[in-house]
């Protein structure tokens, strides 16, 4: 372990050592569950050990405060998307449901597809659901979002490029 690996690894670790009950209470008290808190107050040091960051004492708790909304939007997002998924499974005849190992590994695309298209903005992710789930034509996404057609055709063009990569197996 070089000195800048060593150095960064000791201010993480006090880090860790004065904010670590402060940012499990917090993540606590937003979810409502010590389990997923503890979870994810774990996920964010990793993070920036992973990043290779650690802000300056006085700005730790602003800086994790920041970092702990984005966990809590990402974890309710991803367990909508995976309550959404299940939900169409029951809708199923039993012979046509996936195995468990099959509807894990679609629950983590439909997580990295929402992640690369919250890349871009609220209309395009909008227009091109609009388009691919409810089968709208791009002059009725328009009206929808009030825009011009040809940024509807915009929108869903660069949201289908942005997901290219899961529909040919390869993730983002």
């Amino acid at each position: 372990m070089d000195q800048g690996s060593f150095a960064l690894r000791q201010q993480l670790e006090q880090l860790y050592a004065e904010h670590h009950g402060w940012l499990c209470g917090l993540l606590r008290r937003k979810l409502g569950n010590a389990c997923d808190a503890a979870d994810l107050a774990h996920d964010i040091c990793v993070n920036l050990l992973r990043k290779g960051y650690v802000p300056p004492a006085e700005d730790c708790r602003r800086y994790l405060t920041q970092i702990a909304k984005g966990v809590v939007i990402d974890l309710y997002r991803r367990r909508k998307l995976e309550t959404a998924y299940l939900d169409d499974l029951k809708q199923r005849e039993e012979a046509l449901v996936p195995s468990e190992e099959v509807r894990a590994l679609a629950v983590e695309a439909l997580i990295q597809v929402d992640a690369a298209l919250q890349r871009h903005s609220a209309n395009a992710r909008e227009a091109l659901l609009l388009h691919k789930l409810s089968g709208m034509a791009h002059r009725d996404i328009a009206v929808e979002l009030k825009v011009s057609v040809s940024s509807v055709e915009k929108y869903i063009a660069s949201a289908v490029r942005t997901c290219l990569p899961f529909y040919s197996g390869r993730g983002a």
